[in-house]
């Protein structure tokens, strides 16, 4: 009998398709597999499926690596514990966990101590598991101290509480005391030691690590993909065996599939064909209908598109989200003014804390309208999205609409250097700025800014590094901000009459007053030796309190370089010294060489200045040393008191 018509179509249907159909069935009979799982929620902080050890699917992976998928953290449970997972570095064996509210239990009792949800109602104990608490954590809670001895009435009806407020290293057990070989920022006096536990675990989180050479899990997982396997284990045993799932042929081709008819076979492929042809059609239609005219035909959107690919931008929020996150910027919410706008406080739908930076339409600062607005607009974006570094603001998103341009960050809680040093509570703040912390303040600004120029291609040059610019975090730690002004060291055949050979950009001088190199004012050559200069000014600022600009000196003395400079040469920088650290005698020694650094980055002449990987070592040169005073003072200190 001869073929039916549509034989031809029917055996195209199969060729093309039975592949595909075949390899679905055979995932969905196998729950694991050595490829990633298909994303169908968000499960940060991965940016895809979670890959070995971690799963997300029951039997999949490690058994200690499970992870519930949630935003904003997903969640794993460690010896009957649940911790937001806050952090993953895919390249070292480390974590960054937080505690999960649903550990806490509320305090019962007459307890009149605050209770905080974040911390849990006892000790954090990860004895028995694949994990332990890293060094640099435990180091961090053993340097933290109450600021004068509490008076602690009521430790009958809060045990735990007074535990932690005399001795808060208990939060984790293990740890011991510090270790000298992750030396960290010391966290000094805390007048709320519980408030400060708090926020360590909101905001920062503690490390674990785990060793795989220690665990057999992992050499047998080796030996089981090294022969095509992948690795599970059965959920069902209390001991959670390991097994290597096979890949079976068979599976491939179901028997279902092609025995009976070829017409059957060929019905089913062409089901098949229509329902992938609906499905297309249908996520197309839902496109464009998500996505309206204006934002494809917006002119910031098609400038960002042309010089970076969509997948590289950060994500694209609309007006209405924002404007909703900030209680339609309510002037409550304003926290601060950036470059060319308002910053509000905003709640994301996901829960997230962000800063939403509002660049006006007719800012008094732009020159040309608007349009100076849009242009550091988009600067900002394509720079941001292109830097990763601890001590960078993280750019979260950005809406580009007729109603405003808007830009979201990381929100650091701490308000910026300035605010610190010379704003309204700034004499109440520099208490918390000892010699130490501002020395680490300096060598943080300094690394982010040899990030810039030695790690980034083409290198980065900020053109806005002042203590405006550098925001705290509740922990002393700084991020640098605010990239509106930055420019890319791109030098081209094609624009050279914009470039030199010798490595600058002519640009027309743009920064603020005090922090903006001379040489680059005068010549309107750019180079990185420019954001030295500016660096130098901030580390004036931490040396003397004073400001960059103070119209109230004498003219000559205005701008702090010179001030400072003209002190420097005459012998009477003492005149000029922070009374803070004037007090501090042990840190003077670091406080005259820095003094002397800052010195060399202001200098007049470009080639006199250090490179950021010089001011990086000079840096932690001074570190080193200051602790080596410390160390030395408190050790005789001791000597004279057993003597006494």
């Amino acid at each position: 009998m001869p073929p039916p018509p549509h034989s031809a179509t029917l055996a195209f249907f199969f060729l093309i398709l039975y592949p595909l159909f075949a390899t679905s069935a055979a995932a969905a009979a196998q729950r694991c597999s050595s490829q990633p799982e298909t994303f169908r929620s968000p499960c940060p902080p991965f940016t895809s499926s979670p890959s070995f050890p971690f799963s997300s699917s029951p039997g999949c992976g490690h058994p200690s690596f499970q992870v519930k998928c949630s935003t904003p953290h997903s969640i794993i449970s460690i010896n009957d514990l649940s911790f937001s997972l806050v952090h993953f570095d895919p390249n070292s064996s480390t974590l960054t966990l937080s505690p999960h509210p649903l550990n806490a239990t509320a305090t019962t009792g007459n307890c009149s101590l605050p209770h905080f949800a974040s911390i849990p109602s006892r000790s954090i104990n990860l004895s028995g598991s694949a994990f332990r608490v890293s060094d640099a954590s435990c180091s961090r809670l053993s340097l933290l101290r109450p600021c004068s001895p509490p008076t602690l009435s009521n430790c009958s009806h809060c045990p735990w509480e007074c535990k932690l407020i005399k001795n808060p290293v208990q939060l984790l057990h293990g740890c011991g005391s510090p270790s000298t070989e992750h030396p960290i920022l010391e966290q000094g006096c805390q007048p709320d030691v519980l408030g400060f536990l708090e926020n360590f675990l909101i905001g920062f989180g503690f490390e674990v690590e785990w060793d795989e050479a220690q665990d057999t899990y992992f050499s047998s997982c080796k030996a089981c993909e090294a022969k095509n396997g992948v690795c599970g284990f059965n959920s069902s045993d209390p001991k959670k065996q390991f097994i290597c799932f096979r890949h079976s042929q068979s599976r491939y081709f179901p028997p279902w599939l092609y025995q009976g008819s070829p017409k059957r076979l060929g019905i089913l492929c062409l089901i098949f064909a229509l329902t992938c042809f609906l499905l297309v059609a249908a996520v197309i239609l839902r496109s464009r209908r998500l996505k309206p005219s204006a934002i494809e035909e917006d002119p910031n959107t098609l400038f960002l598109h042309r010089h970076r690919s969509a997948s590289l931008l950060p994500p694209v929020f609309t007006y209405e989200e924002l404007e909703s996150s900030t209680n339609r910027f309510d002037p409550k919410r304003k926290i601060g003014d950036g470059g060319f706008g308002s910053v509000y406080l905003g709640q994301l739908y996901d829960g997230r804390i962000v800063a939403i930076k509002y660049l006006h339409k007719h800012h008094r600062q732009a020159a040309a309208g608007r349009a100076f607005s849009t242009k550091s607009f988009c600067n900002e974006i394509l720079i941001l999205s292109s830097i990763d570094h601890p001590n960078l603001v993280k750019l979260h998103g950005y809406c580009s609409d007729p109603r405003g341009l808007l830009l979201v960050y990381d929100y650091v809680p701490n308000g910026t250097l300035a605010d610190h040093l010379h704003g309204p509570k700034s004499l109440h703040r520099k208490g918390s700025l000892t010699w130490q912390v501002r020395l680490e303040i300096a060598l943080q600004t300094a690394m982010a800014m040899e990030y810039l120029h030695f790690s980034v291609v083409p290198p980065i040059v900020h053109r806005d590094i002042t203590s405006s610019n550098i925001f705290v975090e509740r922990d002393m730690r700084i991020k640098v901000g605010d990239f509106g002004l930055s420019r890319l060291l791109v030098f081209s055949d094609t624009a050279s009459s914009n470039s030199s050979s010798s490595g600058c950009v002519w640009t027309g001088p743009q920064g603020t007053p005090g922090y903006l190199d001379p040489d680059y004012h005068r010549s309107f050559r750019l180079t990185e030796k420019s954001d030295v200069y500016s660096l130098g000014v901030v580390l004036l600022e931490l040396i003397t309190g004073s400001k960059a600009v103070d119209q109230s000196r004498d003219k000559r003395e205005m701008a702090l370089a010179d001030l400072v400079v003209s002190k420097i040469h005459t012998g009477l920088l003492h005149q000029v010294l922070d009374p803070v650290l004037a007090l501090d005698a042990e840190a003077m020694a670091g406080v005259h060489a820095v003094a002397e650094l800052a010195f060399r980055c202001v200098a007049a002449d470009k080639d006199d200045r250090p490179d950021a990987k010089e001011v990086v070592e000079d840096l932690k040169g001074i570190r080193s040393r200051t602790r080596g005073v410390i160390r030395d003072s408190n050790s005789n200190a001791g000597d004279d008191v057993a003597k006494a």
